[in-house]
């Protein structure tokens, strides 16, 4: 069995945890508030590596601290089952979903990252690092949810917006290049009157439409448990121009889920997809005609590009009681567009209901005893 690592960026300067800022998009020490570049903290780390200290000392005070994963059983891979780590800080146990990459630790609350889930295959090319910071994202879902007038209280109270998690959602990214055709019949009728007579002219024609297209960021899920719920693509889409290499630095202070699906599970799926778009751009060049029929298309993929990329996300998730349904609410990490689905307080919708009959009825009663 492979080895796993678990990693806690430390401060340079104190040993503390570091946690990414959006706000700053440095990297903040909450004990001695230093900040710190992405570049200084690679670069610090880097020299704490090439010093060769041993693993097997304990937990070291520098810059990344590591433990090995325990043993799991030989039947089963590791990326199969609920995998359980040491935090490198308390040495309490931490245990995690299969494709949890980055989370805190229940004792001591420091960040940690799960290095060998987001290397080798599983390596991403790119990350999208959160800008907006949590005590905004907090505020925006106290607003979004203060307009919602039948929600339960407990779904917004205090406890509930603790539980407001950034995380970062493995997707595929694809670009393509295409080249078609598509041929069709169309009509164009004209009809005039002279007289008590009315024409009708019908001219046929011959459609050939060729060109080439180019696709770019076409997002796709790459995480199993998400398609369900759909929650991650409510708040699409992401400028993906700032996405940056992927450093697992950023994932510090937030969770972060690796990819289960792989591409060639849903790439004939995108194809398709492709070729549609494709398509329906050759398409709105046929203009001008009464009546397009018998169109036929070639779309072909020439160039084709797939990246695994991590994404942000504020989420808060919630179960009603008495119900098995999950509810939730999302926020793009960075440009803030929100989306979610909440639940009912029936009592509200009662109360509100009576209280509308009851008002009703009492304005009939007034009505009539004037009419009378």
């Amino acid at each position: 069995m492979s080895q796993s690592k678990v990693l806690t960026h430390l401060c340079p300067n104190c040993g503390g945890p570091l946690l990414f800022d959006p706000k700053s998009q440095k990297f903040h020490c909450q004990y001695c508030l230093s900040t710190f570049t992405e570049e200084e903290v690679t670069a610090f780390e880097a020299k704490q590596e090439d010093k060769g200290i041993p693993e097997d000392k304990g937990i070291p005070e520098e810059s990344v601290s590591e433990v090995p994963l325990e043993a799991d059983t030989a039947e089963s891979p590791i990326d199969d089952q609920v995998g359980l780590f040491v935090c490198p800080s308390c040495g309490a146990e931490i245990v995690t979903d299969a494709t949890t990459a980055s989370t805190f630790c229940y004792y001591c609350h420091n960040p940690v990252v799960l290095s060998e889930r987001l290397s080798g295959k599983f390596l991403p090319e790119k990350v999208l690092p959160f800008q907006i910071e949590q005590k905004d994202a907090e505020k925006a879902f106290l607003d979004w949810v203060g307009k919602k007038k039948f929600v339960p209280k407990d779904f917004f109270d205090k406890k509930q917006i603790k539980q407001l998690q950034g995380v970062y959602f493995p997707y595929w990214v694809v670009g393509a290049d295409l080249e078609g055709q598509l041929q069709a019949r169309a009509n164009r009728i004209r009809v005039w009157i002279v007289g008590d007579l009315e024409y009708t002219e019908t001219k046929q024609y011959q459609v050939i439409r060729e060109g080439k297209s180019t696709f770019q960021d076409l997002v796709k899920n790459a995480l199993k448990k998400n398609e369900p719920e759909k929650m991650v693509g409510a708040v699409q889409p992401f400028d993906l121009s700032k996405a940056v290499s992927f450093k697992n630095q950023y994932l510090s202070g937030f969770l972060t889920e690796k990819r289960d699906i792989e591409y060639a599970e849903i790439k004939e799926r995108v194809d398709s997809e492709l070729r549609q778009y494709s398509e329906a751009l050759m398409r709105d060049t046929i203009q001008g005609y009464t009546a397009v029929t018998s169109v036929q298309s070639q779309q072909n993929i020439k160039n084709l590009e797939s990246d695994y990329v991590l994404l942000p996300l504020w989420l808060v998730t919630y179960r009603q009681k008495n119900s098995d349904k999950l509810f939730y609410y999302a926020m793009n990490g960075q440009t803030g567009k929100t989306a979610g689905i909440l639940p009912v307080d029936k009592m509200k919708v009662v109360l509100v209901a009576l209280l509308i009959f009851i008002s009703v009825l009492i304005l009939g009663v007034i009505v009539g005893w004037f009419v009378s």
